[in-house]
This record gives structure tokens, sequence and C-alpha cells, in this order.
């Protein structure tokens, strides 16, 4: 069947398809991330089985077929569902009339929000003119007749405007209900129209787990369903042209997990099969070699370093985690070498391998760290460790690390820590960092503006606070309250705080907070304003232009919102958990004014905003479902081309030259400056309404500026002074001078207490003596002697047989007695620096108080920030 919409002349409509799409961008650093629920999928599946065979034969009618789907898997709407490379997500169908259910639960006390203190943003209404233009460049699609109930939408290659969507579900569902199947769809138009090409892969049944891999380029891959016991290997669709055209592959194993993609090189494949074996494909698929076996994981290194955990017996079980060994071929599988024994788990994030190490099954995990691709290692240098503790790298790029450490007992925070560019020295950055028992941490990379981080606290008051960092993580401090609210005598502290994953995985907020690197110093979130983060305020969308400087009010209430044309329009629809949706808002000066534009003549059931990554595009499609008379549901996508109502291209006079950073004030040398430069962006100003387009490209200036004390962090073994950035020496620390054998190499640390933020580009100006001088030799071997000191005193001369051997018996013992020592002072200090700490993750609930009602509410979450769904006693996912 062919659903096609035509690509103009006005609103049109056609049936056929069934599609459900938000967007998805690519983050590594803390931004917003799509995630995969899957974890009521096996419940859920296990419930419809039950209900089938214990009630024998049923006649099903369209009705209860659509109902019985639903109930497979419910969606929190608005939540991004499955994240593959950055460009692909996945959404579940959900039950529309689910507030009769909520009718008919047990009565619960009244904890309905309330809303904030009260603001204003502009509005302007759409004249005739423009209400026409969008109306002809307004495509809306109705899919019917597609029982899919997971619908994976990936955006294939920059700027092609191709859309692969795929229909399928969990697992074959027809062999219970008649008539399941999975359906691929293409668009070539951004979404505006699509064609059923499920012929050009045989309609074979696609798997939802492994769904639509995308690697660089146009490459595609499809991974059939296919049963493990009547074939000897399992089935991939291959495309080099963005979904043109597939090739069938017999593969000569059974996958465990979706194939992985060299991130340069697409010809370059890694899969992982059902027996452990690791194999390796050089030509996209075409062949493959097995390259070894019993291997529980791997990853790609930098170049073609791809690394591996393995067991010594060639056959992992869950049991022998901890005796796996680390291995790494730099040759595509040729050779190996082995990197280190006793692997529990590994990961590889920036520029550091990471792994922990069990060296037997009573002892506690080590964190281990390497910045040269497994060549050398160190254990990390984390103070303040005990046992109970688990920990969880944040972010991390080639310059550095944010690893948050758990502090003992259920308290739901812990400390957070930076890595020099070694990954072995970490300084504590912030105190009291909220991380509840489930793993779940509002950790931020604001990517529109460099070295900027949002996180949220918990106080010892009980209450959460959010607070930012611009400089790396080196200092952080309290939002500043929005520039068009305020909040009333009785409120004794004025800040805006910020919801993160833990509000939007219990349905505060539909969203995280929003910036592209594209759209400088933009960002957009949802937030209350008081004296603490509040479930029991109603959230409201807020928006920042300098990079989290300085907020404003945007919109009331709760919203799906999306960044288009590198900042120059930004778009929004109102989150409705029971009502219908038919409006669109935008604005196109980053959110001071609004207009509303009704995209369709019959609301329907909102389930997501979706437009390309990157933010180039100025097109945007919303998602949802109408119920149809027949019982089954009817999915409608409407896209809106913003691109015919603005259609002047921006020029020299709409752009403006802006000082990141500068907050004006003090030192006028210093306004603006951040890790070591000004920069100065070229942007487009507020009120200019233009076109920034494809080609638009970021443009900056910088100069580098004097070194201070903000440009350096507390070394190992010191604190930041309470309201000053001077270093102090922690009680418990050594001496300044801290030797330790680390791979066969003395590294002797001499430090002031300061070490430079990684990636500062500062010159001259502050130093201390000592600050950050690292001698590293081989151990055993002294370092070369200089040049003998002038004798200030009579040289003594000893010429006798007599006085040489007293002499030689003196040093002996001299040298005795300070061997001793030495020993002595080393083995005291790697007991301090290399006290066993055993990682133990505990699951509990976070309960926050509300400032006004004193309610609490409880924060659950099930999966961590990237998806990834957290074991006991595991470091698999110390990414988060």
């Amino acid at each position: 069947m062919r659903a096609e919409t035509p690509a103009g002349g006005g609103r049109t409509t056609s049936h056929g398809t069934f599609f459900f799409s938000v967007q998805a961008r690519s983050t590594h650093t803390g931004s917003e991330s799509a995630t995969r629920i899957t974890g009521s999928v096996s419940a859920a599946r296990l419930a419809l089985m039950v209900l089938l065979f214990q009630r024998g034969p049923l006649v099903f009618s369209s009705d209860m077929i659509w109902r019985l789907v639903v109930l497979l898997h419910v969606l929190l709407l608005g939540a991004e569902s499955s994240s593959r490379g950055g460009r692909t997500v996945t959404f579940h169908r959900t039950q529309q009339d689910d507030s009769r259910d909520r009718a008919r639960a047990r009565p619960r006390r009244d904890t309905r929000p309330f809303h904030g203190p009260p603001f204003t943003s502009c509005r302007t209404p759409l004249t005739p003119v423009e209400h026409k233009v969008l109306d002809d460049n307004t495509h809306e699609t109705g899919f019917n007749g597609d029982d899919g109930s997971y619908v994976i939408l990936t955006w294939v290659g920059d700027g092609t405007g191709v859309v692969l969507v795929l229909s399928t579900f969990s697992a074959p569902i027809d062999s219970f209900i008649e008539g399941g199947s999975s359906r691929l769809y293409r668009s070539t138009d951004y979404a505006k129209s699509f064609h059923d090409i499920s012929h050009r892969i045989n309609n074979t049944f696609i798997r939802e787990e492994f769904g639509v891999s995308v690697g660089p380029g146009s490459s595609v891959i499809l991974t059939a369903d296919v049963p493990v016991l009547d074939n000897r290997g399992g089935i991939v669709f291959t495309s080099t042209d963005a979904g043109a055209t597939f090739k069938f592959i017999q593969l000569p194993f059974h996958l465990a997990q979706p194939i992985t993609y060299h991130f340069l090189n697409p010809g370059y494949l890694v899969a992982l099969s059902i027996d452990g074996g690791l194999w390796l494909s050089l030509d996209f698929g075409a062949q493959w070699t097995k390259v070894h076996d019993g291997v529980h994981s791997f990853s790609w290194g930098a170049g073609v370093n791809l690394f591996f955990s393995c067991s010594r017996t060639d056959a992992v079980e869950a049991e022998e985690r901890g005796d796996l060994v680390l291995k790494r071929t730099t040759d595509l599988g040729t050779s190996f070498t082995t990197i280190h024994e006793d692997i529990y788990s590994f990961g590889y994030i920036g520029a550091f391998l990471f792994f922990s190490v069990m060296e037997d099954s009573r002892s506690p995990r080590v964190m281990y760290f390497s910045s040269d691709q497994g060549d050398t290692f160190s254990r990390a240098l984390l103070p303040s460790a005990s046992t109970e503790q688990f920990y969880s790298i944040l972010d991390g790029d080639e310059d550095m690390l944010f690893m948050h450490v758990d502090n003992p007992g259920d308290t739901f925070f812990g400390t957070m820590y930076t890595s020099d560019d070694r990954g072995i020295l970490f300084s504590k950055s912030l105190e009291r960092h909220l991380f509840d028992g489930q793993r779940k941490s509002d950790f931020t990379n604001i990517t529109s503006l460099r070295g900027v981080y949002l996180t949220n606290k918990l106080d010892e008051d009980g209450r959460i606070r959010s607070v930012i960092s611009f400089n790396r993580g080196g200092t952080w401090r309290h939002l500043n309250k929005p520039e068009n609210v305020d909040c009333g005598e009785q409120v004794k502290h004025c800040n805006i705080h910020i919801h993160g994953e833990h509000s939007r995985n219990i349905r505060i907020v539909p969203m995280l907070a929003l910036s592209e690197p594209t759209a400088i110093g933009l960002v957009i979130a949802h937030g209350t304003v008081g004296d603490s983060l509040s479930s029991s305020q109603h959230p409201d969308v807020f928006v920042s232009s300098d990079g989290g400087y300085n907020w404003r009010g945007t919109l009331r209430g709760p919203h799906h919102y999306s960044i288009l044309d590198s900042g120059g329009l930004i778009v929004a629809v109102e989150a409705q958990r029971e009502g219908q949706v038919k409006t669109i808002k935008f604005s196109t000066d980053e959110g001071q004014c609004w207009k509303s534009y009704n995209f369709t003549e019959q609301p329907f059931f909102f389930a997501g905003l979706a437009s390309e990554p990157g933010t180039k595009a100025m097109n945007v499609s919303v998602w949802g479902f109408r119920p149809e008379e027949d019982g089954q549901p009817m999915w409608v996508a409407v896209t809106i081309d913003f691109q015919s109502l603005i259609t002047r291209e921006c020029n020299e006079e709409d752009y403006e030259e802006w000082l990141a950073h500068a907050t004006g004030g003090g030192d006028l040398t210093r306004n603006g400056c951040l890790l070591g430069v000004k920069e100065t962006y070229r942007r487009l100003k507020k009120p200019s309404v233009c076109r920034n387009g494809r080609g638009f490209v970021v443009s900056k200036k910088q100069s580098p500026c004097l070194c201070t004390r903000e440009d350096y962090l507390c070394d190992y073994g010191y604190d930041r002074r309470v309201n000053t950035s001077e270093c102090v020496r922690q009680h418990s620390a050594a001496n300044k001078t801290l030797e330790l054998c680390l791979n066969g190499e003395e590294d002797e640390l001499l430090t002031a207490g300061y070490r430079k933020v990684p990636s500062d580009r500062c010159e001259g100006g502050f130093s201390t003596q000592l600050a950050v001088q690292t001698v590293i030799r081989p151990c055993g071997i002294k370092p070369s002697p200089g040049p003998p000191a002038r004798s200030l005193s009579p040289v003594t001369h000893f010429d006798t047989a007599r006085e040489r051997l007293v002499l030689i018996l003196v040093c002996a013992g001299a040298g005795v007695i300070i061997l001793v020592v030495i020993v002595s002072a080393v083995l005291a200090v790697r007991k301090v620096v290399y006290t066993n700490r055993s990682p133990v993750y505990r699951f509990s609930n976070l309960r926050i108080q509300d400032e006004d009602h004193g309610t609490t509410a409880d924060l659950e979450s099930a999966t961590s920030s990237n998806g990834t769904a957290c074991l006991q006693e595991s470091d698999d996912d110390l990414i988060q």
C-alpha cells in the first residue's frame, strides 16, 4: 500500500501509514537524549499471553484488538523512547481514555500543582496573510490500517530530507493476533509524505529492539526477526543509499545486540553473537569473520582500536564477571594485546578508557583509567571514598572527566569530582550532588556555550536547588531570578530552579533543558521560581539567551519545544495529558514574543514533536492520533514548513557581535574571560526576522586572558576555602610531594594546591611556585644529578683507611635507616590513597519536600538518563 501526500498545493490528507515521532539530538554531554522504554514490555506481553491462553478461544473485535495492543506498551506522553546514534527515536501508542481509568482508581488527596509567580510574555496574532501562507504549507497525513505498537523514526544523512519509519511490535504479535505485521515507510521531503517500501525488505518482520541502525553517510541496517532454532544465522538488510534500495544478507550467526558501526568508516562493522562470538566485517556486512570467542562486551576506541572483555574459558557467565580479561586489537582482529585481567566492566568516553577490576571474589572493585588507548593505565585517585560508595561518570571529553562519588548511606547525594587530563587525579567540584537510588542525575551540559554545566543538589534542609557552573565545574552558583518574575516578600531566596531527569520520569515535565551548539547562548528549560525546586508548583518554560546567566519566563505551563534554523526559530506545543491539541506556537526572537497557529481543523491526541537533528531545518512535524468511529485510532502527522513564512535570507545587518560570559562591572579587562579566553560570537539580532539557512556556520573570535585563581582547580588533597578562591590543604592529606609507582613509573607530584582547569588557555598572570609540577621517571631510576653545589664551608678529607671504613659504616647505617623510613612512608601514603572501595548501588525513592505545602512527592525512575537499565552490583553504565 502506498501512502503519499503531495509536497505542495495546500493542506492535504492521505491514508495508509502510521507514523509517530519526536525530535532526537545527539548527546553524550548531558544534553537531552532519547531513551528506550522497555521496562513493561515483558510484563505486558506475558499478560496478553495469559489472557489468550487462560480464556481459550476468543473472538476479537477491532476495538478489542486495539485495546490489547494498547496494553502492550504504555507511553509517558512526550518522552523519547530510543536513541540509536542520536538520529533515531521510538514511540509507542498510548490509550486515549486513561482519564477514565484514573477516575475509577482509589481516591487520592488533591495534590494538583499550583501556578508559580506570575509573569507576562509578548503575544502577537497572525496576520491573515501569514495564516494563509502557513495553511498553504501545512501537510496533514492521516494513517490507518497499520497495527504496529512501536514506530521507529530515523533521519538518514545530513540535509537529505530522508526519513525512514519502521512500524513494528516488540515480538511477532501475529502469532497471537491475526494481521500483525511490521511495515517500512520512506519519506524524501522531510516527512511531508511517505511511501510504503515494505516490499524492498520482502515484507520481513523487523526486530523492534534492534530497530533501524543508521551509520555515517547514508548507510542503514535493518535486522530481521528470525527464529534461532530453525536458522543457522540471522538476516539483515543493508542500504548505502538512504533506504532507496536494500541488500539481503544471511549472517553466519545470530545477533545478541544491534550491529555497531565504526564512527568514521561505515564499512567497518562489529557484532556480538548470542554465543559470545565477536564478529567483524570490513565490507558493510557482505563477509563476516569471527575474531574472538567468549566476549562479554566491546567498544571502539580511537582510530581502529577495538576493546573487548572476554572470558578466560571462552564462555561468559554472569557469575564470571570480575574474572574477565580486557583486550585490544589495533589491526582489526589480526592480533590482540591483553590490557588487564580480573575485569568486571569497562567503557570508553572522550579520550579515556576506564575499567573496574576485582582481584578476587571478596575484594571490592577498583577503577582504572587510561588516556593512551590502554598502553598505560593508573588507578584513579579519588579521596574520601568508602566501600559503600558507587561511581558514575557523568560526562567526559579528551580533556577531562566528571565523576560522581556516592556518599555512604541512603543519602541520595554524593560528591562530584573533575579529573586531570590523564584521568588519574580528581579534584572536588560539588558537594551534595543529587543522585537518587535509581541512579538518576540532573547533570546537563549546556552545549550552546563553552564550559557551562547545570545540575541539582540536595541541600541540608532537604530541598533541591539548581546550580550552574560556567568554568567546567571549577565553581558553582545558584541561578539568577528570571528578569520578569518576582517571588514576593515571603520568599527569602528567589531563584529559578530547573527540572531535570527525575522530574521528566514522573511526568512533572515532558522535556529536559534544550540547547544546541549552533544556537549560541540559547537555553530552553522547564523550571520553578522560588526558594527551591517544587513538585507542587506548576512548571513553566523559561529561556536564557546568554548561556544561563540570565533567564526570562516565556510560556506558562509545560510544553514540548524544539529549536529550528540555528536558533532563529523556536516552536512549542502545550503538553496535554488528557486533552487534544491543534495549536503550535512559534517565536523568531528567542522567546520574547510568540505567535500561535491552528495547524488542523480536527484536534488530536498529541504524541510528539519532531524536526531534523542539528537545528538546520525550518519545518517541524506534530504527531498524534484521532479516535475513529470503528474503534481504531487514526494516526496523524502534520508537517509545517516555516520556510515559506520566513523568506528573507539574513544579511550582515541582521547579525551582531556578542561577547560571551560578559557580566559587566568589575575589571573590564577580565570581562568575558572564561577558561582563559574571551570569545566574541557573531549571532542573529533578536528583532531580525530572517533565515540563517542551512549554510549557517558559527563564527567567533578568540583572545587570550591573563591567568587568575579562577583558572585553577584545587588539586588533589586540597579544598577551596569557603567564599574565596583560595585552596587549602585537607587535614588528612599527605605532604606536598606525593610519590607513587604506577605502571612501572614513579609519578612524583609536587603541588601548591592548584591545577589549571583542563582546556583552560590563559597566559601569564597568577601562578604558584609549585603548582602542577609533575616529574615522571621509571621506578628505581633516580633523576640525573645536577651540577655540584658550591661549598660554603671548609672541605673535609678522609685520607686514612680507618677513616674511610668508619665513613662507609656510618653511611651504610644511615642508608638503611633512611630506606626503612621511606618504605614506611610510601606504604602509609598508599594506604591513604588506595583504600579499597566497592561500589554498592542502592535503589530507593527520592522524596522532594515542597516549599509551601509541606507535602512530599516520590521521584521514581527505572533507567539511567541515557536509557540504560541499572543492575545491582554493576559498573556497566557508569556513563550517565
